[in-house]
């Protein structure tokens, strides 16, 4: 009779016993620890890079809310009116108190119907047009040369070395030293007026351009060859928008200087084929010792000057440094 045998596996097991490896104990392994580990980490640093990005266009998004119209011409109309009624005032009182005698020091009402007269006159708004008139012509050639002047100077290492300690020098020197050598030079004519106003204002435009070239990053220099803006298109589209922060400042010194200057010829050079200028009604004040004709005289200049910063440079200014993230919103 034969017998039937049975192969045991080790230890007695038995075939159906064998380990199988779906019957494995499910514990981390080093693959699934790495994966893990860096699903972690990307998830942290994506969490991060996300956060980061949020706060960068926060920051460049972050527009101030409009405030009511009120509440702005509160914020910048009253602190000067402020200043103007405190002026009006200690006025007043040193003319009470006779701190100078009454025909040397006269009260803001006698300057305000000197003002009047001339209004009533049909005459005040003609001394101001030919003043304004003569500095806007000697400003905008101003403007030309000095950004032409400033560039070559800015660009030209040897130039710059040799002409820029003047610029800085004429820069310094009052206009009205110019006011005798113009006068010998072109007599007494318009042209002596305009020389004077180009050599006030021309050093400054230029050393404010100069300033700002000066201050840009050489990798936008290097960006504009790059792409092939050399030349007068280099100028155009790279150096002169770059340096444009500089150059605003420059015009405005540079306007300053021009009305100055204007002002300074306008009291010396006088005749009567080239029409009156606030100049020139200055100094008619002066020769009839009429204080409230002069101090009126006086406050039109410094109106106009005032009104032509305020109107014209002040909101350019802004523009230019708020496009540029130089200016903050509050």
């Amino acid at each position: 009779m034969a017998s039937t045998e049975t192969t045991t596996g080790p230890a007695g097991d038995t075939p159906g016993d064998a380990p199988d490896a779906t019957d494995a104990p499910a514990g981390p392994t080093a693959a699934d620890t790495a994966t893990a580990t860096t699903d972690g980490g990307a998830d942290r640093n994506g969490t991060d890079l996300a956060g980061l990005e949020a706060g960068l266009d926060a920051l460049e998004s972050a527009v101030a809310a409009r405030q009511p119209w009120l509440r702005t011409l509160a914020s910048k109309a009253l602190p000067p009116a402020i200043a103007v009624v405190i002026v009006l005032v200690l006025w007043q009182l040193a003319y009470h108190f006779e701190v100078k005698p009454h025909y040397l020091l006269p009260s803001p009402v006698d300057v305000a119907r000197s003002l009047q007269e001339k209004w009533l006159q049909g005459t005040l708004l003609s001394y101001v047009w030919t003043s304004l008139s003569r500095g806007a012509l000697g400003f905008l050639a101003s403007v030309v040369l000095g950004t032409v002047l400033g560039l070559i100077v800015a660009r030209v290492k040897a130039v710059r070395a040799a002409i820029g300690p003047i610029l800085s020098g004429l820069q310094s020197l009052p206009s009205v030293a110019w006011v005798p050598a113009a006068i010998i030079w072109f007599g007494l004519s318009d042209a002596t007026i305009y020389a004077v106003v180009l050599l006030g204002a021309v050093p400054s435009i230029a050393n404010g351009l100069v300033a700002g070239v000066d201050q840009i990053s050489p990798l936008y220099l290097r960006a504009g060859r790059t792409i092939g803006a050399t030349g007068v298109a280099g100028v155009r589209h790279v150096l002169l928008p770059a340096a444009l922060p500089g150059y605003i400042a420059g015009l405005k010194q540079g306007w300053a200087f021009s009305w100055r200057s204007l002002m300074a010829a306008e009291l010396i050079v006088n005749a009567p084929d080239l029409g009156t200028g606030l100049g020139q009604l200055l100094e008619q004040g002066r020769e009839f010792q009429d204080m409230p004709w002069v101090l009126s005289a006086i406050l039109l200049i410094l109106i106009v000057g005032i009104g032509i910063e305020l109107l014209v440079f002040a909101p350019l200014e802004r523009r230019v440094l708020r496009s540029r993230g130089l200016l903050v919103k509050s």
